[in-house]
């Protein structure tokens, strides 16, 4: 399992859709092995399909001749209705569409796509304050 942690930091997720890939010859293999990287990724909504680009699956060591460009732009198996809503998403400012994590279910491989709405500096801030309070909460808790 591959996850995106830089995403839920600088991004708020508004909602998640689980999507399969179109994967090609090793890729499989490769995500098998958690030789994938996230960090730069997104989705995108082109003539009524999403894609996943920007993901990199590193070629597959014993793949020789069989691997494929690992940043290819690779095709995600949504429902219509699922891609509508996406796209209407998309449309209203700052929202985007992030990976979040690859993992395997059921023996194919699955996305967690991220409806993502753009963090400011100071909520980001804000977040690690909160999270460092509730650290020290039950740091005091545990003692008494």
């Amino acid at each position: 399992m591959a996850q995106n942690r830089k995403a839920r930091h600088d991004y708020s997720i508004l909602q998640t859709y689980e999507a399969g890939m179109v994967l090609k010859g090793t890729e499989i293999k490769s995500i098998r092995a958690h030789r994938v990287n996230l960090k730069d990724g997104f989705a995108r909504i082109r003539n009524g399909q999403a894609y996943l680009e920007n993901v990199h699956i590193s070629p597959y060591a014993e793949g020789n001749i069989y691997n494929v460009n690992p940043r290819r732009d690779r095709k995600l198996l949504l429902h219509k209705r699922e891609i509508h809503r996406m796209a209407d998403a998309v449309q209203k400012k700052g929202i985007t569409l992030v990976p979040l994590k690859i993992y395997i279910k059921h023996g194919f491989a699955k996305v967690l796509i991220g409806v993502a709405k753009g963090k400011h500096e100071y909520d980001k801030r804000a977040a690690i304050k909160k999270r460092a309070e509730k650290r020290e909460v039950a740091r005091y808790m545990k003692h008494y």
